[in-house]
């Protein structure tokens, strides 16, 4: 598998990606109301503008959630092939945790833990 391989599943992505777009707008029909453009609160009509600032914090909490919900993504494959490999998979996964550990004090330090 060569540089060969990657340029044809790249041209494939952009070609389903492409093609998807391409087929949509060829046969739906859009509708072009107002409506469409507010923000849907349970069935409740929204009064004023539907934009709203947030403080940088929820968006920080929320990318330090997603980091480390992805860490267990990684953790399965390792906790399957944890007995073949032996003590090599422990020392792996300890400099991984490591590695994560360091990465939520820096963030505990910076104050992206702090809630509001």
């Amino acid at each position: 598998m060569g540089s060969a391989s990657l340029i044809v599943l790249m041209c494939a992505g952009i070609a389903f990606a492409g093609g998807g777009i391409s087929i949509a707008l060829l046969f739906v029909k859009g509708s072009k109301n107002a409506q469409k453009g507010e923000a849907y609160e349970c069935g409740i009509p929204t009064k004023g503008t539907s934009w709203a600032q947030f403080q940088i914090g929820y968006y920080l909490f929320a990318l330090i959630f997603l980091l480390f919900d992805v860490e267990l993504v990684f953790m399965y494959p390792w906790a399957v092939v944890v007995k073949q490999v032996g003590m090599m998979a422990l020392v792996e996964i300890l400099i991984f945790f490591f590695i994560l550990f360091m990465g939520l004090l820096y963030a505990h330090k910076k104050g992206a833990l702090k809630w509001m």
